[in-house]
């Protein structure tokens, strides 16, 4: 016994809480007609998730709740629940996740709002629709409604098209977990496709984003193998441009300190040449002062022996005058002129004197008058002793012979005396010469070292020029080289700075072989430049960003096909299981469903039989539905005919059978379905209406033999089937205008009336 009890709360006409407990086999709900006896189905109906409202007899959610009485008010919300027995552990859903069915009762519960939303639970735990389905699919129980048969309802497997009773059959067979499974694969294959062309879309989208990104990133490869061998020029160009910069910052250094060195040593040297110049100078100057002064001293000498000279020349010729006696000429005439001593001692005084200012004179006049006036004298004496003694003779006595003779000797004495000082003075200006000469060979050597000092000065302070000069280039060349380190820190990295500095040089590289290296490196910066990437770490970064989404795209597409495959297996697989297993069924029911016919009509034949479907597909055209056959594809759709042969009667159309024979036809064939997999309960609600007396206990019969399969729950107004009922519960209207619950156990009245 599955169906333990129905708890109903605010659903339609029952707006009070009401419990209905099926402890029997077969359980009777009577009631007068409008008092809610059909709302007990469809209460079962609601709480094992009917969707339709149409079989809910309902526009919608709001239409399921209890609307208020004149005594009771309205409810918000209605609520049903249903307690199945789950010792035997029947239930089962390996889906459900964190929810236990390891019960020993299993309680489903759904609740409707006003607003129109649904909750369903599960021993308390809400939960999915699609859960609840599948759990109760466990246990045969489907959504066709085979099992909750109503009224009217009875002939509507005979009613149903080909399609739709194959659907009811397979749910009666339980076989409805296969067609979710079926149904489920299908949702996942179209939903499966759908991803896959968003995902091709995407991956389309973003395609051309994708090549262009994939040209720049190879771009940026090569950029990057540039700046592999970038660095590797720069770490050798900038360690060797290091070293020559600190080699050459050496050498100017060296060089300018022996030159300053030397500089300092020749502008040391050069005043000492100077002050030895101006004390040869002033040496020479004073030997040319003792020279002009010992040259006085001998024009003094000179003069003086002059004088001497003339005066001896005189006395000279006084004498050899004094020593000739006197004569006459020819004709007898005396022609001696007589000068005195003093007179001519006069005469010689003046010619002395004459003669002294012409030496001292340095004026041409001057010179030529003295010489004039000299002249004059000569003349006037002469010429004044001529004409005063004509004819007459110098005589002189042997005294003034003799003094004239001793004025001689003391002359020529003088003149000695004047010679040798004279040869004295001659020698003192020879050697102030000699002195003079020396110092002007001193000189001219001081003249010669300060003249070589100074273009030694001067070629110094030149290659002084030309080390600032190079030092300045070297100063370029530090700048530049400081620059080309931030340039290669930018291209090619921070690490440069270490790297350059790590790296060994080997032997000793011309200017010429760096400037190539240079060139080398400014061709690949060039390159670098025309690439316009930059560092790329944003290309690179996006790059990488859609590369992965295109992968995970294409990874996605290939899941998805391959989830296409694996779910097209599984529907094939699922597909030919349900086919194996409701030809199966069919044969079954086939049995079940020609006993039961002729236990109903007393004999005649009755069979399923399984026949293809034409597909078609529904056209509207100007707002009128029409039907046009599709085209074979290769797959065809199978549904269910029903052949039926009453006894004594040629019929063997369903449309040409009477109500009583559809209908009970319709319970034969129920019957049959529900005892070759007998669901846990079913619900009969009035299906018995339409039949005779006669027919009514072959059809208590049938209950009575369900029962041993299935717990049955029938709602009728017949004698006849109440009383195959174990409990009969009564459905009447309360005076707050609700459905109240009266029930009675026939074993226990029979009981209580013995």
């Amino acid at each position: 016994m599955y169906f333990k009890n129905l708890e109903i709360n605010g659903f339609k006409s029952f707006g009070k809480k009401s419990v209905l407990d099926f402890e029997s086999l077969i359980t009777a709900i009577v009631g007068p007609n409008g008092s809610g006896k059909s709302n007990v189905v469809e209460a079962v109906r609601f709480v094992l998730g009917e969707q339709s409202m149409k079989s809910l007899r309902g526009k919608g959610g709001t239409d399921l709740i209890f609307k208020g009485s004149k005594n009771l008010n309205k409810l918000n919300r209605a609520t049903v629940t249903i307690t199945f027995d789950n010792r035997k552990r029947v239930f089962i859903l390996p889906s459900l996740g964190n929810i236990n069915l390891d019960f020993e009762e299993i309680s489903i519960s759904r609740e409707v709002h006003t607003d129109g939303s649904n909750r369903y639970l599960i021993n308390g735990s809400e939960v999915r629709l699609k859960d609840i389905m599948e759990m109760l699919s466990s246990v045969n129980i489907g959504s066709s409604g085979h099992h909750i048969i109503s009224q009217g309802e009875a002939d509507r497997i005979l009613n149903s098209s080909p399609k739709e009773r194959r659907s009811m059959i397979e749910d009666a067979l339980g076989l409805r977990l296969y067609q979710y499974r079926i149904r489920e694969s299908e949702r996942k294959l179209e939903k499966t496709a759908e991803n896959m062309k968003e995902a091709s879309l995407l991956r389309k989208e973003i395609a051309p984003h994708l090549n262009f990104l994939k040209r720049q990133v190879e771009k940026l490869e090569k950029a990057v193998q540039m700046r592999i061998e970038l660095g590797g020029f720069y770490r050798e160009y900038l360690k060797r441009e290091e070293e020559y910069i600190n080699t050459e910052k050496g050498k100017l250094s060296s060089e300018q300190k022996k030159l300053e060195a030397v500089l300092k040593a020749a502008e040391k040297g050069l005043p000492l040449e100077t002050s030895s110049r101006g004390v040869l100078g002033e040496a020479k100057s004073d030997l040319m002062e003792a020279i002009n002064k010992t040259e006085k001293e001998l024009a003094q000498l000179r003069s003086a022996k002059d004088e001497l000279s003339r005066k001896l020349g005189r006395l000279e010729g006084m004498i050899e005058m004094s020593d000739k006696p006197a004569r006459t000429d020819r004709g007898g005439n005396a022609g001696s002129v007589v000068f005195s001593a003093a007179e001519i001692k006069t005469f010689v005084d003046d010619l002395e004197e004459f003669f002294a200012h012409a030496e001292k004179e340095e004026n041409l006049l001057i010179l030529k008058d003295l010489i004039v006036r000299t002249q004059k004298l000569v003349q006037n004496v002469l010429t004044s002793k001529l004409k005063t003694s004509a004819g007459a003779t110098v005589v002189m006595n042997q005294n003034e012979v003799d003094e004239l003779i001793e004025n001689k000797n003391e002359i020529l004495a003088d003149i000695g005396d004047l010679d040798e000082k004279e040869n004295k003075l001659r020698e003192e200006i020879n050697e102030f010469r000699k002195r003079i000469a020396s110092e002007e060979a001193q000189a001219r050597q001081l003249d010669k070292a300060s003249l070589e000092l100074a273009m030694q000065k001067r070629e110094i302070l030149s290659k002084l020029e030309m080390l600032h000069l190079k030092e300045e280039n070297l100063a370029k060349l530090e700048f530049d080289f400081e620059n080309e380190i931030k340039e290669g820190s930018v291209l090619v990295g921070p690490a440069i700075l270490s790297e350059y500095r790590s790296f060994v040089i080997s032997g000793e590289v011309t200017r010429l072989e760096q400037e190539n290296l240079k060139k080398k490196i400014e061709r690949i910066k060039i390159r670098l430049e025309d690439a316009g990437l930059g560092a790329g770490e944003d290309v690179m970064k996006e790059y990488e960003e859609v590369s992965k989404r295109d992968q995970f795209l294409a990874k996605e597409l290939e899941d998805l096909n391959r989830s296409i495959e694996s779910l097209e297996t599984l529907s094939r697989e699922l597909e030919e299981k349900l086919d194996v297993k409701f030809r199966e069924g069919i044969e079954k029911i086939n049995e079940q469903f020609e006993d039961f016919f002729r236990l109903m009509f007393g004999g005649g034949n009755a069979k399923l039989l399984v026949s293809a479907i034409e597909k078609k597909i529904k056209l509207i055209v100007e707002g009128e539905e029409m039907e046009e056959e599709l085209e074979e594809d290769g797959e065809t759709e199978y549904g269910i005919e029903i052949n039926v042969s009453l006894p004594h009667k040629k019929v063997k159309e369903l449309h040409a059978l009477s109500g009583g024979e559809r209908s009970l036809t319709s319970i034969a064939l129920l019957f049959a379905m529900s005892q070759v997999n007998p669901p846990p309960f079913l619900i009969l609600d009035e299906t018995d209406a339409a039949l005779d007396e006669a027919n009514s206990r072959k059809y208590g019969d049938m209950l009575e033999r369900l029962s041993k399969y299935s717990q049955l729950i029938v709602v009728t107004h017949n004698r006849e089937t109440m009383s195959r009922a174990s409990t009969l519960y009564g459905v009447t209207i309360g005076s707050d205008g609700t459905s109240k619950l009266l029930s009675i156990k026939f074993d226990e009245a029979v009981a209580i009336a013995k």
